[in-house]
């Protein structure tokens, strides 16, 4: 059976919600598109991202997929700013190509009350395997009583 929800906040909505929350690092991703339980956020490589011999960083690559996986539940459950990481698994599986942006697609695997787990592809733009793949869990705020 399918799940009947709609995304609650659109691409415009998610870009400007990270801008007012996350101010010092709103810059490094964009959500490209929304889907029910599905988003794809870009993260525009610069030289601040790579590191020593020119290949994207490590924790580039893991807050590309954090905040994707941020996202798709932002999107489903409406802008929790306290949502927070509660669990990773990540593995890099080949390296970027140079210079190039990285886009991720996080799909909702779990949306709870308490928890949501996603899945997480991250592509380098060019290349058809992907780069790296992360599963992560984030806690839900509760409701105010």
């Amino acid at each position: 059976m399918s799940d009947p929800r709609q995304p609650l906040m659109d691409p415009a909505a998610l870009n400007a919600f990270l801008r007012e929350a996350f101010q010092q690092v709103a810059d490094d991703f964009v959500v490209e598109d929304v889907k029910p339980f599905e988003v794809t956020v870009r993260t525009p490589i610069r030289t601040r991202h790579l590191r020593p011999g020119g290949t994207v960083s490590g924790p580039t690559m893991f807050a590309l997929a954090d905040v994707s996986a941020y996202v798709a539940t932002l999107a489903m459950i409406g802008p929790k700013a306290l949502a927070v990481t509660t669990n990773c698994s990540m593995d890099f599986m080949r390296k970027p190509a140079d210079g190039v942006d990285l886009v991720a697609t996080a799909k909702l695997l779990k949306l709870g009350r308490q928890l949501s787990v996603s899945h997480v592809l991250i592509h380098s733009v060019g290349l058809l395997a992907p780069v790296a793949q992360a599963t992560m869990t984030y806690a839900i705020p509760p409701e105010p009583r």
